[in-house]
């Protein structure tokens, strides 16, 4: 059998259309396929290479832990370096209170641990979360997520959730004293890049000290420069109870954590013990590339550059026929009138070598999320690769 027909009838399909590229080597902002065509990522894997891909620093991290150990036990069991250097790195960068890291394996497992140590801490069970959020796949993950049509085959869900519209100061009087957490993305990915207003999250953080409710801010898509700064919560000045990363976290391997206060993770360690576990979570080659993919972005400097590339970028693919352009930094979604216009734009930029993707909540917009050290050069092959498709489709 050819590797197509290997990948439809022998690896498990996530849609009836897979894109289907076979890809041979990926290099800083371009994948190449075994023809060796090369492609423009401007998605960076759905915003998981951030730096690009294969980077050499990144690459010297895998080989050098690899060649010491791999895995030698379960998560939080043995000491190892690259599990202690990455949570003093992060426990460096972000704010008080947010000062002990569970490491592992994806953004889904991020949230499960998240809400899970929500109910721990304040003993209640309401979880609210926001109408168009995603925060994964998994059944804990999937229930706080505010796309109907993708959760409606595996009900039942959990229970006790609650959805609120992003931006809707009115609707934060839901929050109660019975709430154990409020999980938001800052801003929101897969609902299309939705910004929230200047106090929004201020607003939220003051009703969940009111009521006593953890505030879980996701930050997969958002996390690691993608909006320009470290992380999305940066801009609005306000620091959640629990924070998740992953995607771009370990610079293109599979690696997430769930953060909060040593005195709130302490709680998973009795009444149970073992409250939360991971056989592979904070693997140390994982571990390894996340500490160099830090140190890249820090080293080079790449976050005080990401506004204004993304400004470059929303510049030279402006059009009158875009009905709206929402942008945080290199973090965008480009809307039409249309799905049916934005799958023809999406299509028409993969002939052209540039590879864009569309939104799961959001049809009739593209996302555009390229490597954060994309070169101004790339920004322009680009963005005349995106008018091109544009003309072609209208």
């Amino acid at each position: 059998m050819d590797a197509k027909s290997i990948f439809l009838n022998h690896l498990a399909q996530t849609s009836p259309h897979p894109l289907a590229l076979e890809i041979e080597h990926a290099k800083g902002s371009y994948l190449f396929d075994t023809a060796g065509k090369a492609y423009l990522d401007l998605i960076s894997g759905i915003a998981v290479s951030n730096i690009g891909h294969s980077h050499p620093e990144i690459v010297k991290a895998v080989k050098d832990q690899a060649e010491k150990y791999m895995h030698v036990m379960a998560y939080g069991e043995f000491i190892q370096g690259p599990q202690n250097q990455l949570a003093q790195r992060l426990n460096d960068l972000l704010p008080d209170g947010l000062d002990s890291s569970y490491f592992v394996n994806s953004g889904a497992e991020a949230n499960e641990g998240a809400l899970k140590l929500a109910k721990r801490i304040t003993g209640r069970t309401e979880i609210i979360a926001f109408n168009k959020s995603y925060h994964g796949s998994t059944h804990g993950a999937l229930s706080v997520s505010g796309n109907e049509v993708k959760k409606n085959a595996f009900r039942p869900l959990l229970p006790g959730i609650k959805f609120i519209n992003f931006n809707n100061v009115e609707d934060l009087s839901l929050i109660s004293s019975n709430t154990a957490a409020v999980i938001i993305e800052p801003i929101q990915g897969d609902a299309g890049v939705r910004i929230p207003d200047e106090n929004y999250l201020k607003a939220l953080r003051d009703r969940c000290n009111e009521t006593g409710t953890q505030l879980i801010f996701d930050e997969i898509q958002t996390g690691f420069g993608r909006t320009g700064k470290l992380f999305a919560f940066e801009h609005y000045k306000v620091v959640p109870d629990i924070l998740t990363i992953a995607k771009a976290f370990g610079g293109g391997m599979p690696i997430g954590a769930f953060i909060s206060s040593k005195a709130s993770m302490d709680l998973l360690t009795y009444d149970p013990m073992l409250g939360h576990i991971t056989t592979f979570g904070g693997h140390p080659v994982n571990c390894a590339a996340a500490l160099a993919n830090i140190y890249v972005i820090e080293s080079e400097g790449l976050v005080e550059h990401v506004e204004s590339k993304g400004a470059l970028l929303e510049s030279l693919i402006a059009n009158p026929i875009i009905k709206e352009i929402r942008r945080k930094g290199l973090m965008f979604a480009i809307e039409f009138e249309s799905a049916d216009m934005v799958q023809k734009i999406v299509m028409k930029c993969i002939e052209k070598g540039v590879i864009t993707f569309w939104f799961l909540s959001c049809p009739e917009s593209f996302r555009i999320a390229p490597p954060i050290n994309i070169s101004d050069e790339e920004i322009r092959i680009g963005a005349k690769a995106i008018q091109e498709a544009i003309a072609e489709s209208h």
